[in-house]
């Protein structure tokens, strides 16, 4: 299903009940609306970083629900597609953290493809309808997922910015991960203490610490 070792980690995951129940619900919603990410995006944010590759975790909420927005990493959008207020925010914090110039396009994939796990909580969105998807199994299986990373005996950084992501995050041993959390970069909460918390080069500095290989989080203008 995902190509790596997430196949192995999440076997068991996949084949329980309530996982079918929310293919055969996915079936039925694709076929009825428009629903995003396309199929063959859906789990993007797992094909590209793998279980034993993932260094760092960027906790999203729901999809984008725009036409051509989401392709299945959390806050990313394709290349070409207008760059939303909260990925904005999310560069500006960039800039003043690290100094790396803002790109001209909302593709994070240069992060995913180093080891930044972007997971949304759920995973599905009908067009124009956020939350549509919502309690359909989606938080169970990210859940587990969140399980399986916090019991890797390698440190991991989990940022999570709003409540929904540091409700999920709860279960995080932070004894072992460090766990770097703010307010959301939405327009609506960016200025309660989201710009300026450093949550990259903190994250760089927790890395470094511990004998790991630190992000390149300046994103190359396409």
């Amino acid at each position: 299903m995902f190509g790596n070792d997430w196949d192995e980690v999440l076997h068991d995951e996949t084949e329980k009940p309530y996982f079918q129940e929310l293919r055969y619900s996915l079936a039925r919603e694709f076929k009825q609306y428009k629903v995003y990410p396309p199929k063959e995006l859906l789990f993007s944010a797992l094909k590209l970083t793998s279980y034993s590759g993932t260094r760092v975790v960027i906790l999203g909420q729901d999809p984008y629900h725009g036409s051509g927005q989401a392709h299945g990493l959390s806050f990313s959008v394709m290349p070409g597609v207008k760059i939303p207020p909260s990925l904005r925010n999310i560069y500006t914090e960039l800039a003043s953290d690290t100094g790396a110039g803002i790109p001209n396009h909302g593709s994070l994939l240069h992060w995913a493809e180093q080891g930044v796990l972007m997971l949304n909580a759920v995973l599905t969105v009908r067009e124009g309808q956020p939350n549509s998807h919502k309690g359909m199994g989606w938080e169970r299986f990210t859940d587990a997922i969140m399980e399986k990373l916090n019991e890797r005996d390698t440190p991991l950084v989990f940022i999570l910015w709003g409540s929904h992501a540091q409700q999920k995050g709860a279960c995080i041993d932070q004894s072992r991960h460090k766990v770097i959390q703010s307010p959301h970069p939405s327009p609506f909460s960016a200025h309660r203490g989201f710009l300026g918390s450093r949550p990259f080069s903190r994250t760089n500095e927790f890395l470094n610490d511990h004998g790991l290989a630190p992000i390149d989080w300046s994103i190359p203008s396409l």
